[in-house]
């Protein structure tokens, strides 16, 4: 009978962690792609996703924990084609090897499609597509920011349509991926350059232009970004959105300034027709030149008469006209003045009439004479008198000093 202590024997736990360390020790299974169709998806209270990867003949377990969640731009769902990244490992307590996920992006039009419509009401919802929080675009830019593929068709065909509508715009090219899954990336980065230096006098621009050419929504699908829409909305400059062609949308349209069927039409709405300012500029001059004209001929006409007035013509007649002005008012003056001083002269007189009876002196001229006591205090009455008392009498041309001798009260001695 064989023996059953074998030292070289794995327990299963050994053996799975043992298959773990292999799983992720391979470094092709460490960064992988793995397309497949979702299924059993179950979100938890943890925030970790557990789900399924598989195709018509095979099925992997899958999870995406929450940090990873939390970056996820649209809401995986059953029955989903998706790319998904990360790195295979197992799962020793169950023995289980598993995908763990730390990024999806939606895999053909079903998925794209839902994933658009997902992020489309959910930034809706946050105001991001609003039209009173949309910009106008400056009338005459002097300078556009323009962030595509340097070597693509969109790029030419707005500096040609540039060059024809208004060549003194200049044009700075910001080179940026414009498909595939860094091209939301290099996007933001240009509109966040552009901001950066909107103040340098070499730099700085007065609109940005952001797109690229047709292509397959998998082709446009870095323009269904949300980091990407988020950096569109907060731009302090204009931006206008020229992705595919006309039958294209992406979520940038939605969110930028203005949407352009294509990048030849964002250059056309962006930029003024130099033949359209000259007709401006002509109409301009001739509204100009009428309107001097005009004036003209008034200051013309205004300056004959002035020139026909008498003050040129005979001004020996308005001086004398002025002089006979000046007479009449001088006398009317002078007639104004004396009668101004007669009745100032009469109220004079008036008034010192009134003081002149009040004055107890004048009294004393009729006859009357005023009993004062030597300290001059008015003695007026008999009754304060004394006999030998010495007075003064006051008259009207002087006084005289007395002294009591008799004093007789009511006609009595």
């Amino acid at each position: 009978m064989e023996h059953t202590n074998r030292p070289d024997a794995f327990s299963v736990s050994q053996l799975n962690e043992y298959i773990k360390m292999l799983l992720e020790g391979n470094p092709n299974l460490r960064d992988v792609w793995v397309q497949g169709e979702i299924s059993g998806a179950k979100l938890y209270a943890s925030g970790h996703l557990y789900f399924s990867l598989k195709d018509t003949d095979s099925v992997i377990s899958a999870v995406m924990f929450k940090n990873s969640m939390m970056r996820m731009e649209f809401e995986p769902e059953n029955g989903m084609k998706v790319l998904a990244h990360g790195r295979v490992s197992a799962y020793p307590p169950r023995g289980q090897y598993q995908f763990i996920a730390d990024r999806m992006i939606p895999d053909g039009a079903g998925a794209l499609a839902v994933a658009f419509e997902q992020l489309k009401a959910r930034l809706g919802a946050e105001g991001l597509f609003d039209p009173a929080r949309k910009r106008p675009l400056p009338a005459h830019p002097r300078r556009i920011g323009v962030v595509t593929s340097p070597s693509g068709a969109a790029v030419h065909d707005i500096i040609r349509v540039a060059k024809k509508r208004c060549p003194s715009t200049e044009i700075l090219i910001f080179p940026s991926l414009v498909q595939g899954a860094e091209a939301p990336a290099y996007l933001r980065g240009g509109i966040q350059y552009f901001n950066a230096v909107k103040d340098d006098p070499e730099q700085g621009v007065d609109l940005i232009i952001i797109g690229r050419g047709g292509g397959s929504a998998e082709d446009l699908w870095g323009f269904n970004d949300e980091r990407l829409a988020r950096t569109v909305a907060a731009s302090e400059i204009p931006v206008v959105s020229a992705v595919g062609h006309e039958v294209d949308f992406t979520i940038c349209d939605f969110v930028a300034d203005l949407r352009a069927a294509t990048p030849s039409a964002a250059a056309e709405l962006s930029l003024p027709d130099k033949e359209d300012l000259s007709r401006q500029v002509s109409a301009l001059a001739t509204r100009l030149t009428g309107a001097q004209l005009t004036r003209l001929r008034r200051h013309r006409t205004r300056l004959e008469q002035l020139s026909a007035s008498k003050v040129l013509t005979s001004p020996e007649g308005v001086y004398r006209l002025r002089r006979e002005m000046v007479t009449a008012l001088e006398k009317r003056l002078n007639l104004s003045v004396s009668r101004h001083l007669g009745n100032k002269r009469r109220s004079l007189e008036r008034v010192t009439a009134s003081l002149g009876a009040l004055n107890p002196l004048a009294v004393l001229s009729r006859g009357y004479a005023l009993v004062q006591t030597e300290e001059g205090t008015v003695i007026p009455a008999a009754a304060e008198l004394r006999v030998g008392d010495r007075v003064s009498l006051r008259f009207a041309d002087g006084s005289a000093r007395v002294r009591v001798e008799e004093i007789m009260a009511d006609g009595r001695e």
